[in-house]
């Protein structure tokens, strides 16, 4: 199983680059890069939630589930 981080696809959806989003929710760069490359081991629902108010969507928009088999099939 695996969580799949579409952080990138809503910041190009809201045309928002990741310096403007890490202004805006308080990480610096550096987390937000790690959380946007799907290398992050966890998240704060915290700094979930100013996401979310920051791109003005919901936490499925940038968290996506998907089982092993899945995975090697769609990607």
């Amino acid at each position: 199983m695996a969580i799949i981080v579409n952080l990138d696809v809503m910041m190009a959806k809201r045309k928002m680059s990741l310096n403007v989003l890490s202004e805006k929710v308080g990480l610096t760069l550096s987390n937000l890069s790690i959380l946007k490359t799907g290398k992050a081991k966890a998240i704060r629902f915290s700094t979930l939630e100013s996401i979310c108010d920051v791109l003005d969507c919901q936490p499925g928009d940038i968290l996506e589930y998907i089982h092993d088999e899945q995975k090697t099939t769609t990607r």
